[in-house]
């Protein structure tokens, strides 16, 4: 599994499915990426053996008597499904998950490292508006990090 970089813009078709950019694709190993409800009103989406990793850590390291635990879990978990990808490089994406993440026509998806996530073009021009100034104090107190 390689890693995933990238923001693209793709259309939500009348189904439900949106193309998966071949770059990103590319780093997918087989056919199929685990799909869940992320944070910040989008949706999070990890190739098997990241979700594995990524699932198991959430659900060992921390205990189910836990109230904050078993909300997240329920948030992040519990949604998750195998989505395929398709012959022409689409994937279907859920009508609640695409409820969830507010999913219209227009989509943008982002390659992070590990997973890629997919947003709602409008709610991630709207995240960006209300969070760039915290943007700006993050990446002032990155400023011990050298390149």
């Amino acid at each position: 599994m390689g890693l995933f970089t990238g923001e693209f813009r793709n259309t939500l078709d009348d189904k439900g499915r949106v193309s998966l950019p071949a770059r990103l694709r590319s780093e997918v190993t087989g056919s199929t990426v685990i799909m869940t409800q992320g944070i910040d009103k989008c949706l999070w989406l990890f190739p098997p053996e990241a979700w594995n990793d990524f699932s198991k850590k959430l659900t060992e390291s921390v205990s189910v008597f836990h109230a904050r635990t078993r909300l997240v879990q329920r948030r992040i978990i519990a949604p998750a499904q195998d989505i395929e990808i398709d012959k022409a490089g689409r994937i279907g994406i859920p009508q609640s998950l695409r409820e969830f993440a507010g999913l219209t026509k227009e989509c943008i998806i982002l390659g992070i490292n590990r997973y890629m996530e997919v947003w709602d073009a409008e709610q991630y021009r709207l995240y960006w508006q209300e969070n760039e100034e915290d943007f700006q104090a993050a990446a002032e107190e990155l400023g011990t990090i050298l390149f």
